[in-house]
């Protein structure tokens, strides 16, 4: 047989490719001039040369899928199976990006199946076409679905439309549930659905003994399907006879909620369990404005902002906590009865799942911790740049990349100073400040913003301190003056003056350097 698949490289795509192989049948998938080179990566992960999986060059979001017309007459007649499942599921895409992709990625789809003359067309939608709708949505069931607020949503639902209305070749629709790692190796490719919440639970552990309980939340039921039950049951559906214009939920038909699936994933990663759930669902008896009005709180929604941004996890994933739907499954549980393809128990794989995100897809791994990973080409000011922990601040900044912004009382020795780092190789600022000046700080801030636009990093460096004894000290009380003037107004007057571009920018670091002084009787 003869096979055609966009997204053919993609996550679930490489593993129906596996399969399809294993038929004997000839491959062929649609990639972009620029991805050949993964390509051929799979063909070696697949043990298949160019015979077996043929590179077909085009593009989803052109017409016919870009394909030109001596390659579509080469596939005219020789399609047996159309399987589209390029598209965009990341639901923190824009949506002008999932418009593009998932509806008019469709579209060229269908039209490049009838213009080859493929005698059959496999759709991959999702159970996100349903939107939230609220009860039990059957496998017939399409134009009942509801809330179709979310563009991805809105986009998965205007898809498997586009194909139903439009679509002459004969068509199959699979909507497989949120689709995680090969519950065999754990293999996934992303961090997507459960997985924002894997963050979130291993720095629980970090913080917590296993054997200590936590209050948590419950929510509606998450369908989680590994991508080897939806290939095989793909697979398996797409070669049956007589089953065409029909809708297969590739799903589990007794899913977890939410707080279950944290616990399980929470027991995997040896992390501490929510002994309690709360179900904000009990939060409903509480008007709707009232509640939208609290979240719209600057201070809650900064706050929220930072909880969500520290653990990684998108604010659009949050209103899918309380997900009110469950799928029916009748249709895909006849034609696979008898087959042994089932939905394995969350609880047999989730370990495996855990250790491939941990080894592969924990973002940590990714991050450069060297100073030069932190600073390399961010806008690092240091006061009292010119001598002692200021210089020697300035100076490693200054090796590590950083755009060095340094501020000083003297201006001869700052220009001192700037040359010697910027002999270093160091991009360096130098401008003259009092800080114990209030209006001379304001200046500061403003020169900086002028001319940098932003600041990553601000040491407050620049201080003084009183090295007599408080009886040598009754007759100056000046020295505490200057010295709260300095060390804390001072302060005080730049953090004040750089913290809402960090604020703006969701981004930004404070230092203080202070003294042993400070725990002294």
């Amino acid at each position: 047989m003869n096979y055609f698949l966009t997204g053919g490289t993609g996550f679930i795509g490489r593993f129906l490719v596996e399969k399809l192989l294993a038929r004997g049948g000839t491959v062929h998938v649609l990639v972009r001039e620029q991805s050949l080179g993964k390509l051929e990566q799979l063909r070696e992960r697949w043990g298949a040369d160019e015979s077996q999986v043929k590179a077909v060059i085009g593009d989803l979001t052109s017409k016919n899928l870009g394909i030109d017309a001596k390659a579509m007459k080469a596939l005219e007649g020789n399609i047996d199976h159309f399987f589209h499942l390029a598209a965009v599921y990341d639901m923190g895409a824009d949506e002008e990006a999932q418009q593009a992709t998932n509806i008019e990625g469709t579209r060229a789809a269908v039209n490049a199946a009838e213009a080859m003359g493929a005698k059959h067309f496999h759709h991959v939608s999702s159970i996100a076409a349903a939107g939230m709708f609220k009860g039990t949505f059957r496998e017939d069931m399409f134009e009942e679905a509801e809330k179709l607020d979310h563009p991805y949503l809105l986009t998965k639902h205007e898809s498997e439309k586009l194909v139903r209305e439009e679509c002459k070749v004969p068509f199959r629709i699979y909507r497989p549930g949120m689709v995680i790692g090969h519950s065999k190796t754990g293999e996934m490719d992303k961090v997507d659905g459960p997985y924002y919440f894997f963050k979130m639970i291993q720095k629980i552990r970090h913080a917590l003994p296993q054997w200590v309980p936590t209050i948590g939340i419950e929510g509606g039921r998450l369908n989680i399907v590994p991508v080897d039950f939806v290939v095989n049951a793909m697979d398996h559906i797409a070669h049956l006879d007589d089953e065409d214009g029909k809708c297969f939920h590739l799903v589990d038909s007794d899913p977890y909620k939410v707080g279950e699936i944290l616990n399980i994933f929470s027991e995997a990663g040896h992390a501490p369990k929510m002994g309690m759930r709360i179900d904000s669902r009990m939060f409903g008896f509480i008007p709707p404005f009232i509640r939208q009005s609290l979240k719209n709180l600057p201070p809650v929604k900064r706050l929220t902002s930072a909880l969500l941004d520290d653990m990684g996890i998108p604010p659009s994933v949050m209103s899918f906590i309380n997900y009110p739907t469950r799928f029916d499954a009748r249709e895909t549980e006849r034609v696979l009865k008898d087959t042994g393809i089932e939905v394995p128990r969350l609880t047999d794989y989730s370990a495996v799942i855990w250790d491939y995100w941990e080894r592969n897809l924990d973002p940590d791994l990714f991050k450069d911790r060297t100073l030069r990973g932190t600073v390399e080409g961010r806008v690092c000011v240091v006061t009292g740049a010119t001598s002692g922990i200021g210089l020697a601040t300035a100076q490693k900044l200054a090796d590590a990349g950083a755009i060095l912004v340094i501020g000083a009382r003297k201006p001869e020795r700052l220009k001192e100073v700037a040359k010697e780092l910027e002999s270093r190789g160091a991009s360096v600022h130098a401008y003259q400040c009092d800080f114990s000046e209030m209006e001379d700080a304001d200046r500061f801030v403003k020169t900086v913003l002028d001319n940098h636009g932003h600041v990553d990093v601000l040491v407050n460096n620049a201080g003084r301190s009183i090295r007599r004894s408080l009886d040598l000290a009754f007759d100056r009380f000046h020295d505490f003056e200057r010295t709260m003037q300095l060390n804390y107004f001072g302060s005080v007057r730049l953090i004040m003056g750089f913290a809402p571009k960090m604020l703006e920018r969701r981004r930004g670091h404070v230092i203080n350097i202070s003294s042993i002084g400070v725990l002294t009787n």
